[in-house]
């Protein structure tokens, strides 16, 4: 049974992510108006800041995605420790099925990338791209496709999208570290010990904890680090207990205080700057390139194979048992939507690409044509056997 923060979350994330497929059909049509030019200088518009001895100029983009992307790492974080604490990655008997299904995801993803980009110079970096599951659009999808979803199958969706966000905040971690900066490096983790710290003293200010996430991601920036693992290290020391007693949790607070500005502002702003690409004066081969081919493969068939095989194979082998009121084909949709990427896989193709604008177009064709194939497969999937169980 979901508890009521997970219910919470779900139509949270239900509702952005119709919102986001919105803004992002918006974004590329932007791109390719007769206003594309007002597109670029918007995205492109160079913002200088300084705040005592911090001082950064990045794009408007850059910006959106420095600034206010770990705030929904921070929610991802928090959502991350609540579930393992006392949600579905809390107890092992149902934490199995999600873990392996989202394990076996990334595994053939990438292997799927690897195979179409293998001898190709410079492009390898970008399988990670091919990792995550973005739930709020994916969760739109089920209750379109779907409304009569059993919510176990809803909540495996969401938990397997959780445990691929952990594996792909590792692998930014490891992949796309810059040159490192030991001072840096140094006052990062100084903060993070005084957060651990402040994190027994229950009743501590908000402005507190807002001053040292803040100085936080002013050094993990400074660092080398990329600025979305600042987000995930100010989620683990966050209490649990509450300020007052018989009053919610700090973290319950926190989490039901900035969902909603993550999922309808920050992810709409990063979406409005991330997914808008030119088509025009691409070569015509742009779709087929190694990297556009492999992630789109990777997105719409890798993700499903991996994720239902790992199903069958532990609910065969009696690891797991299937979620209740779920039959295979539910299952195979749900494996199928989990290719859709697109948020956490555009910002990843990012980070792959950040200074080439040509194979950053083809990274971003590949993310979108394959989240938005396995969109509509996995919808089809699912609307059939919706239809089936209405008919039983």
């Amino acid at each position: 049974m979901a508890s009521r923060s997970t219910l919470e979350f779900l139509r949270t994330e239900t509702g952005s992510g119709l919102l986001l497929a919105g803004i992002a059909a918006a974004a590329i049509l932007w791109a390719n108006s007769p206003w594309a030019s007002e597109y670029a200088a918007l995205v492109g518009h160079a913002v200088p800041m300084r705040i005592g001895p911090f001082a950064e100029t990045l794009t408007f983009a850059g910006w959106v995605r420095t600034a206010l992307m770990p705030i929904f790492f921070l929610v991802v974080g928090l959502k991350i420790k609540q579930e393992i604490v006392r949600g579905e990655l809390s107890n092992p008997r149902r934490l199995l099925l999600p873990v392996l299904c989202a394990v076996g995801g990334v595994a053939a993803s990438a292997a799927v990338f690897l195979a179409v980009n293998l001898g190709e110079d410079g492009v390898a970096q970008a399988w990670p791209a091919a990792a995550p599951t973005d739930a709020a659009i994916a969760l739109a999808l089920v209750a379109i496709a779907a409304p009569r979803l059993p919510p176990p199958l809803r909540v495996l969706l969401l938990t397997i999208a959780i445990v691929q966000d952990l594996i792909s905040v590792v692998l930014i971690a490891l992949v796309f570290s810059e040159t490192l900066r030991p001072a840096m490096l140094g006052g990062a983790l100084a903060t993070w010990l005084v957060l651990a710290a402040m994190s027994r003293w229950r009743a501590a200010p908000y402005a507190f904890w807002a001053a040292g996430y803040l100085l936080l991601w002013g050094f993990v920036v400074k660092s080398g680090l990329d600025a979305s693992l600042a987000g995930v290290l100010a989620a683990v020391f966050v209490p649990l207990q509450p300020k007052r007693p018989g009053g919610p949790g700090v973290l319950d607070q926190l989490l039901a205080a900035l969902h909603p500005y993550v999922a309808f502002l920050i992810l709409p702003l990063f979406i409005l700057t991330a997914a808008g690409f030119p088509l025009r004066g691409l070569p015509p081969d742009t779709p087929t390139a190694p990297v556009a081919l492999g992630l789109g493969l990777a997105l719409a068939l890798g993700k499903q194979l991996g994720v239902f095989g790992a199903a069958v194979l532990a609910i065969g082998l009696k690891w797991a048992r299937r979620p209740m009121g779920a039959k295979w084909l539910d299952l195979y949709g749900i494996a199928a939507l989990s290719g859709v990427g697109f948020t956490l896989s555009l910002y990843i193709g990012g980070l792959a690409f950040p200074a080439e604008a040509g194979v950053q177009a083809k990274a971003r064709i590949g993310v979108v044509a394959g989240s938005l194939i396995a969109a509509l497969w996995g919808m089809a999937v699912l609307a059939w056997s919706d239809s089936r169980r209405r008919a039983d």
